[in-house]
């Protein structure tokens, strides 16, 4: 038996500037409480999926609309688990972020495990109006190299889409050799990652400039520095990629470049989820 579970959390800006959270389930998806260590203007949420894993068949639909000036930030309490797949048939984890004027979302999940065996499908869909900005990243495990459990069999596929401006898509098969292996691919690395900043109204050149040399700056002094890089494809998107052997090295890197783009973009100090030190 698959399961099949939805989440909607719909975010809005008080009057008095407070930003307040409406959302609704059905299956095993939950949101814990609202939480605001910034005050009340940015508003701290937690997705939690019960039965900790996706196996064949499972649906995870996840919608977030933030509405005309309010700020949201999401995490998990975990990484999201794609598991073996004996049938064949995916499973599929489905995020859609759409942003209203003026609005920002942070959407910061933890990382996502391909395990041996699996057959996934991990998309996002952003909407971003003019004026609002995403800070956003994707983490991926191929495996569990630390334990020594390798991603030898199944396939996973990535799909980032914002219609009209960026579209990503990667089909990351275990018996795709030329992919894995290769200095032009992963170069035999089994975690891999992407940080975005993704800006409905374009980047004017000034801040693009100063936003680019400052992440530079700090991927040069981490130990990533050969396997990570930053750009921006285009007027409306900053975006920061790296590779490494696992997966914990890339969260220090990117909780490091968030909290830089996060103090150089928006004016805001480092309020890190308190879900990340438990």
């Amino acid at each position: 038996m698959s399961w099949q579970a939805r989440l909607d959390l719909q975010y809005s800006r008080h009057p008095q500037g407070q930003t307040l959270l409406r959302h609704r389930h059905t299956g095993p998806l939950r949101i814990f409480k609202s939480l605001y260590p910034e005050g009340p203007g940015i508003c701290h949420n937690v997705i939690v999926h019960p039965p900790g894993g996706l196996v064949q068949g499972d649906r995870l639909e996840i919608d977030v609309a933030v509405g005309p000036g309010a700020h949201a930030l999401v995490s998990t309490p975990g990484a999201t688990r794609f598991y073996r797949n004996a049938s064949g048939e995916a499973a599929e984890q489905r995020v859609r972020l759409r942003l209203e004027s003026d609005s920002r979302l942070e959407w910061l999940p933890l990382e996502t495990i391909a395990y041996d065996g699996c057959q996934a499908l991990n998309r996002v869909e952003l909407e971003i109006a003019p004026g609002a900005e995403l800070l956003a990243w994707d983490v991926v495990s191929l495996g569990l190299p630390a334990a020594d459990l390798p991603f030898a069999t199944g396939c996973l596929e990535q799909h980032w889409e914002w219609p009209g401006v960026w579209l990503e898509r990667a089909r990351i098969a275990a018996d795709d050799s030329r992919l894995l292996q290769s200095p032009v691919g992963l170069d035999g690395q089994s975690a891999l990652a992407t940080l975005v900043l993704a800006c409905g109204t374009p980047l004017a050149r000034e801040r693009r400039e100063a936003l680019l040399e400052g992440c530079r700056s700090l991927i040069e002094a981490h130990e990533l520095a050969p396997r990570c890089g930053v750009t921006c494809p285009n007027d409306h998107m900053l975006v920061v990629r790296a590779l490494a052997g696992q997966v914990e090295p890339l969260m220090q890197l990117w909780q490091a470049l968030w909290a830089l783009l996060r103090r150089e973009a928006w004016g805001l100090a480092d309020a890190a989820p308190r879900i990340w030190s438990v």
